[in-house]
């Protein structure tokens, strides 16, 4: 009950810190809503697609509603069960798709196979990164005793994740590629858990910065974690030199080096305070010839835009 509807003789007899309290408890109590009512959910699978392309990962579509309790429930699940969270955030780019009173993006969902109106929400939808549907799954089959069973849900993650691949294979394609192109190879090491390696990773991917390491680089990124070998060829290409992720290295296309990120402090990682930035900018000076003076102000102003505020 709200404050304002409690008699006013109530509210005396409690006091005006009574009712304050009972205000802040439940504004504490209310949480955002699970799904974005105003989003553009075609727009967000496509970018989400992107990106699983990328990290070779699924897409996992969340069909649902706000007004639904299972929706919540098992919104709640994902966020709180550690296995679950980690099978998501190590293998699918998630999207939660609202549906309205089934009268909202039904077309979308259909356009998947999925037959909501029949099967109720929430209801998931696992696609390959380049948007064919490899799973289409009402959750009722997770149910058990009020609640969704969250070993239940992760087995039917894991059975349709992305197969890892090798390390070995992305590192001589990269080299292929670069040969092929008279370019050099960007090489790039990070994992899932690493909040600096996707702060990297987003950034080289703004277009305006992907356009500028396009003239010089092919970019290739390998997950220590999810891909094989991946911990093993960060080691054989860094020689002990520093520790941490995420750490870089420009290569010609014979795989010599050419510049790492061992700076004389250590690993700079996602270049964010003023020497670590002036260390990759020098690492661009050797590694990519066709950056202007221009350019590669773009590039120092860009990072200096996104490091965090303590620095």
């Amino acid at each position: 009950m709200k404050p304002a509807s409690i008699p006013i003789l109530v509210l005396c007899a409690l006091g005006g810190s009574a009712a304050s309290s009972a205000a802040l408890q439940e504004k504490q109590a209310e949480k955002p809503p699970v799904y974005n009512e105003k989003a553009d959910a075609k727009a967000d699978i496509a970018a989400a697609l992107a990106r699983a392309t990328g990290e070779n990962r699924r897409v996992l579509v969340q069909w649902g509603a706000n007004w639904c309790g299972w929706c919540k429930k098992l919104h709640e699940l994902c966020g709180t069960d550690e296995a679950l969270e980690k099978k998501l955030l190590y293998e699918y780019d998630v999207v939660r798709v609202d549906v309205g009173r089934f009268d909202k993006n039904m077309e979308l969902a259909a356009g998947y196979g999925a037959d909501l109106k029949a099967s109720g929400v929430p209801y998931l939808t696992v696609l390959a990164s380049d948007g064919k549907v490899l799973a289409n799954q009402e959750t009722g089959v997770f149910e058990a005793e009020g609640k969704h069973d969250p070993e239940k849900v992760v087995a039917f993650l894991a059975a349709h994740q992305a197969e890892y691949k090798k390390a070995a294979d992305l590192y001589q394609a990269a080299l292929a590629e670069a040969d092929a192109k008279k370019k050099h190879v960007f090489v790039h090491f990070g994992a899932p858990w690493c909040g600096w390696c996707h702060l990297l990773e987003n950034w080289m991917e703004r277009p305006e910065i992907a356009a500028l390491l396009a003239k010089d680089f092919v970019c290739v990124k390998i997950d220590t974690e999810r891909t094989l070998g991946g911990a093993e060829l960060l080691e054989k290409l860094r020689q002990s030199r520093g520790d941490g992720i995420p750490w870089f290295a420009f290569l010609d296309a014979e795989g010599k080096e050419l510049a790492c990120s061992t700076g004389p402090q250590g690993n700079v990682g996602c270049p964010s305070a003023d020497d670590e930035i002036a260390w990759f900018l020098d690492m661009l000076r050797k590694g990519a010839p066709s950056l202007t003076p221009a350019d590669l102000g773009t590039i120092q102003s860009s990072l200096v835009a996104i490091r965090p505020k303590a620095h």
